[in-house]
């Protein structure tokens, strides 16, 4: 994103949004999205954070929230001491950050359509008022219907309309997961926003492959957006959604203007482009390394002969000429 190569970046692992500069919480143990964060600043004037997890984005608030270079917006549910217990809507952020943290405090039972008409105003409004050069979205999936920790109605497509919301305003993005804690719905998730963010969620089926190794685990539906159960009833009244809106809204209306940077140098890279290479290089080839081992073990099983008697992993890549000459 930093150099130009991309326009979507996704990394599914990440998503840590509780992680504190000197504490773990809330089953992050580190803030990839912060360190992300910092080094987008590098070369961006201004980033937006979106975090459609049912937990509010505490850890990333708190690091920028002295700052208007960095706009954090949470949408997720609060009260009834529900983890982290902050993200109240008149917490704006402070100094130079006042109004630059936005938060959107929800009840249980949320649904599809209350959601919508909450997250596209706002994330409109934001674009409006602070003129983002790159977007971050936390895509957490516990905001899913029948997650094991959540309390809200969404459904796959209702969370994906989200991700691809943002998608449609054209600016380069990086999208994190998060939570999640009904495994087999996560990994719906986040394979239904794959498809979307490359631009192929009209081509993807929606019928689990039959050749997988995890299909059992999709049971008994075997599709990719089977309808979610509503277990929890909507909490959210048409007032009160009306009223969290114009509250929000109101607070987006005192930044006059989108903060401008002054031109300074541009700090180094986490990794310089030399490094990246390498990087990507080494994650290749170890991918086809794993392969092929894989299908050693298959022969040898096959075979009844020991996996050390077939040829290595590294000499069937090398006479294959499959195992790039070492670029460095």
């Amino acid at each position: 994103l930093n150099h130009g190569l991309s326009d979507i970046a996704i990394n599914w692992s990440g998503g840590l949004h509780h992680a504190k500069k000197r504490e773990a919480s809330g089953f992050c143990y580190v803030n990839d999205i912060v360190i992300g964060i910092l080094e987008l600043l590098k070369y961006h004037p201004r980033v937006l954070y979106i975090d459609i997890d049912i937990h509010h984005g505490d850890g990333v608030q708190e690091a920028f929230y002295l700052t208007d270079r960095v706009m954090t917006v949470s949408f997720h549910k609060y009260g009834n001491y529900f983890f982290p217990g902050t993200g109240d809507m008149y917490d704006v952020g402070q100094d130079s950050g006042r109004y630059y943290a936005v938060n959107v405090p929800m009840k249980e039972g949320m649904d599809d359509e209350n959601y919508h008409s909450l997250f596209k105003p706002v994330v409109r409004a934001v674009i409006d008022c602070f003129n983002p050069s790159v977007i971050v979205l936390q895509c957490g999936a516990d905001s899913l219907g029948c997650d094991r920790l959540g309390c809200f109605n969404l459904s796959f497509s209702g969370h994906g309309e989200c991700v691809d919301f943002v998608r449609s305003l054209g600016i380069p993005m990086l999208a994190v997961g998060g939570g999640g804690y009904t495994l087999r719905n996560v990994a719906r998730c986040w394979t239904y926003e794959t498809a979307i963010l490359v631009g192929k969620k009209d081509e993807i089926p929606d019928e689990i492959p039959n050749n997988t190794e995890y299909l059992q685990f999709f049971a008994p539906e075997f599709t990719l957006r089977p309808t979610l159960a509503k277990r929890q009833e909507n909490q959210n009244t048409k007032e009160y959604i009306t009223a969290l809106k114009q509250e929000v809204l109101d607070h987006l209306r005192q930044i006059r203007h989108a903060p401008s940077v002054q031109m300074q140098e541009v700090p180094p890279d986490l990794l310089d482009p030399d490094e990246v290479l390498f990087i990507v290089y080494f994650m290749h080839r170890n991918l086809l390394q794993t392969f092929f081992q894989l299908i050693m073990i298959q022969m040898a099983a096959h075979f009844s002969v020991p996996v050390p008697k077939l040829i290595t992993c590294h000499d069937f890549l090398v006479l294959t000429g499959m195992l790039y000459p070492e670029p460095f």
